[in-house]
Formats: structure tokens, sequence, C-alpha cells
């Protein structure tokens, strides 16, 4: 296992499954509930947004790196990348509606598949990466990431759960651990990772639809989908997820790590 908490590193060359155009969209917005300015944040000297978009640049994953966010200052942290930096609009609820304005944009209408990491994820895995991107290319119109289900995060309502079918198909999003005597005996319950591929058709569906009930109770954009009918297919990793920063102790975790890799900078 990684220094990351996983499976896998970042091959220099990675293999992806889709011989499609693929735009990746950071949504980075300036302002969280639980952690202020979080994209300007530091981690180890340099701006948390900056980390996530470094690390995408540097795994291949995608054709094209838009970041997207609703504040000038955002994008300036990552002047000098080899990524385009878009502001778009103040209202949006959820990063999935913020990577849709930009897929709307007609400079990315080249772009056949959109992949969404998000911009609190500095550690995000290359192998959930292709995971979704191979769920979209076996014919599912979107595709996410779950990992091992640690007893820690079991009990972490900031961690979200994904129930997965048989087939790796998401049945549920949740905060809190399911009842497993609700569920057949061919389920399992992973965490979940920020990390969706979308076709074009899916992503605009998804973005246009209005919140149901499900969603605004648990503050879960991936219940849309679920209550649209869309089949968000799910990608195992080989261990638990690596950590997003959703707190302030998430990022004194995350300098942990990066101090063990011993790649501070300054």
């Amino acid at each position: 296992m990684s220094a990351l908490g996983t499976t896998f590193d970042t091959p220099t060359h990675p293999i992806l499954p889709l011989a499609v155009p693929i735009l990746c969209v950071i949504p980075a917005r300036l302002n969280a509930a639980r952690l202020p300015r979080k994209p300007l944040r530091l981690l180890s000297g340099e701006p948390l947004v900056r980390r996530v978009a470094q690390r995408a640049v540097d795994s291949g994953v995608a054709d094209r790196i838009v970041v997207a966010s609703d504040h000038r200052e955002v994008l300036d942290a990552v002047a000098g990348l080899p990524v385009d930096g878009r502001l778009t609009s103040p209202v949006h609820r959820s990063g999935t509606e913020r990577v849709a304005e930009i897929a709307r944009r007609p400079e990315y209408a080249w772009a056949e598949v959109l992949l969404n990491v998000q911009g609190d994820e500095p550690f995000f895995p290359l192998e959930g990466v292709v995971g979704a991107l191979a769920e979209v290319g076996r014919g599912r119109p979107i595709g996410t990431v779950g990992g091992y289900l640690t007893p820690s995060s079991a009990t972490d309502v900031h961690r979200v759960k994904v129930v997965v079918d048989g087939n790796g198909r998401a049945l549920r999003f949740a905060r809190t651990l399911p009842a497993s005597a609700a569920w057949r005996c061919d389920v399992a319950v992973l965490e979940h990772v920020g990390l969706y591929a979308y076709t074009r058709d899916a992503l605009a569906h998804w973005a246009a639809a209005p919140p149901d009930a499900a969603e605004r109770t648990e503050s879960l954009e991936q219940m849309r989908p679920l209550a649209l009918g869309i089949t968000i297919g799910v990608a195992r990793l080989g261990g638990p997820p690596p950590q997003a920063i959703d707190t302030e102790q998430d990022l004194q975790r995350a300098e942990q790590v990066l101090d063990s890799l011993s790649v501070r900078v300054g």
C-alpha cells in the first residue's frame, strides 16, 4: 500500500480506457462551510487547488484540463500551469453543475466525455480515474469510484457511502451506514470517492434537473441522477480511498502524508 493510503500510484504514461476526447474539469468553489476558502488553503506551501491541478497534469488523464471557479483568486492560484482557468457562475449548487457550465461553452464542444476531479482531492487516485472512465466505456452514462470502507470511515458522516449491486451499479448514496438488512446479499457498501466521468448527455440531464428531496436531505448531489433513473457504474479501488480535504483535521493529516513523502515546498 502506498503512502497515499491506496494501492495505486500515478504511472508516467497511463493507459486510458476510452479512445475519445476527454475534458477534465476541476470545480473549485472558494468558500465551503466546513473549511472557508478551501481551494486557497496551503498544503505544504502550495494552494490546495494548485496541488490538485498539478496532479491532474502529471497524470495525463485528459486531453485538456480546466479549473472552474466562482472567484478569480482561485484561478490566479493555478497560473503558470498548463490548464485553462475559467470563471463560472456563483450560483451553482454543486460541482457537477459547474462542470456542466464548462461543457456548454463552445470552446469545449469537442469533448465527448467529461471528467470531474473535485478540487479538494489532492491525492486523487489514477486507478479511480481510469475505472470511472472504463464504466462510461462499457456503456454506463456515469462512472464513479468506491474504495474499501474502513471502520473509522463507516462512522464518519463526512465520508460518503455508496451501496453497489453485484453488477457494479450504484443503488444508493448515504452519509450514515445503511442497515444491511435492507439490501440483498450481493450488494457491497463502499466509501465513495468524488470522481465522476459523464457522457455529455448524462451530464446535461443531471445538471438541468432540480434537486429531489433525498438530495436535499443528505446534501449529496449524486442522489439526483439515481432519482432520474440514470445508471451510475462504480469502479472499485484496490484499497481505502485517499484523503479528501473537508476539515482542518483533514488538512493536517494531508500535511503529514506529504511530510512522510518528503515533498514539502520551501
